[in-house]
């Protein structure tokens, strides 16, 4: 098939490859780039040097870009809050309304007027709604793909079973529901709708009406995430990976320093925590530093270093969707894993032989004691894992998976006019 016109829309260049969205947005792009025109329709990373290395990273693998500024909205103080207080009068979730920006709408719109393009594929959920934006009328005639990082309404329904306070619980509510109606309509208009899992594939059927959808799976670079054998590990140092600027991950952090962690170091006082990921806040950072045992390493350029010595990768979520990369990751490097099951869901691994998973933080506590005490039985769960991920997780053969999906959006007979 001839090379395709690719336009994804997203929320900012994917560069440098400190989050698992990132990883798998680059990694994608960069290998599909070399077969089909890609152009990346986004806002400006908001740090200088960061929009800088990320453009240039871009041109080097040959994909176009086109930025547009924004202010990126506060996470905290009253203006933050008062925009929480306004969305509730929007039909749009918070997310999805903070993210659909004039100015993006508008280079869309441009480009769609100047470009034959085959494909938009909107490579987060939430901007499905700056090309409906964009196109208006146009999008029921054209050819769209929405990626699924995440069932966003998942996660919102984890937060509600989560929370306990009841305002924040009402609040959170609304979201849920806002995300509920905006998923149905994103995922059953769009001429496809990708998931990472085919649990979420399921999901999105089942639950959202959708009646086109396909699967690529996240991945690894099984050539750089590789064992190093020459390197000794610690059985009893924790590692905890993940963006530290996304809720779920310090949902997580929270309970590993609240109940998993001081019964650790209670039994075992060598035990050690390390938190690596990129923009810790600073209340973590504060309690890190009064927490004997653990350190906040923050947007550090390398984690395979964290890999190859800790004992083992701990993954606490119990919020979240998708799938994790950062336990292919771990497991690439035959870095043994514990998880929760929210953690290690989406992926195609058996419980207990290529990972542990646990329910309860006090079951993963006393997991992580008998891995520090016995770190051999651990190490064999670990060996294992990489088998399986060698023989489903690389890059190239999920970047295959893609161009099929695009190749078949772009074959779909376009709309006779009326």
């Amino acid at each position: 098939m001839r090379p395709l016109n690719i336009a994804v829309l997203d929320e900012e260049l994917p560069f440098p490859l400190t989050s698992g969205k990132r990883i798998r947005t680059f990694n994608l792009l960069s290998r599909l780039a070399h077969r089909h025109r890609v152009t990346v329709l986004c806002h400006r990373n908001p740090n200088q040097l960061e929009a800088l290395a990320a453009e240039e990273a871009f041109r080097e693998q040959g994909i176009d870009t086109i930025v547009v500024d924004r202010a990126v909205p506060s996470k905290s103080g009253p203006g933050f809050y008062a925009r929480l207080a306004g969305n509730l009068l929007s039909p749009l979730p918070y997310s999805v309304a903070t993210h659909t920006s004039p100015a993006l709408a508008a280079a869309v719109r441009q480009f769609a007027d100047a470009n034959d393009v085959d494909v938009w594929h909107c490579e987060w959920t939430p901007y499905a709604q700056v090309l409906r934006a964009a196109l208006g009328d146009e999008l029921a005639d054209s050819r769209w793909t929405v990626m699924a990082h995440n069932v966003e309404s998942l996660i919102w329904k984890r937060y509600l079973e989560a929370e306990s306070n009841p305002v924040r619980r009402w609040y959170v509510k609304k979201q849920w529901q806002k995300f509920q109606r905006f998923e149905q309509w994103a995922y059953s208009a769009a001429s496809l709708a990708i998931a990472v899992s085919p649990d979420d594939a399921k999901l999105m059927r089942d639950e959202f009406g959708a009646t086109r959808t396909d699967v690529v799976d996240n991945g690894v670079d099984v050539g750089y995430f590789q064992p190093q054998h020459d390197v000794d590990r610690d059985p009893s140092r924790l590692l905890f990976l993940g963006s530290l600027d996304w809720r779920p991950n310090l949902d997580a952090v929270a309970i590993l320093l609240d109940e998993i962690f001081p019964k650790v170091r209670a039994q075992m006082p060598t035990a050690t925590l390390s938190l690596v990921g990129r923009r810790p806040p600073e209340w973590l950072k504060e309690r890190a530093a009064i927490t004997p045992g653990v350190r906040v390493f923050a947007d550090v350029p390398d984690v395979r270093p964290f890999l190859a010595t800790c004992g083992m990768l701990v993954v606490p979520l119990r919020i979240g969707g998708g799938s994790r990369l950062k336990i292919l990751e771990a497991l690439a490097m035959e870095t043994p894993v514990i998880s929760t099951r929210v953690g290690a869901e989406g992926l195609t691994l058996m419980p207990n032989r290529d990972l542990i998973v646990t329910e309860t933080p006090s079951e993963m506590t006393d997991r992580i004691l008998e891995a520090i005490r016995n770190p051999e039985e651990l190490q064999e769960t670990a060996e294992r894992g990489r088998r399986r991920v060698l023989a489903r997780y690389s890059w190239e053969p999920l970047a295959d998976k893609l161009e099929h999906v695009w190749q078949s959006v772009a074959r779909i007979p376009a709309a006779i006019p009326a």
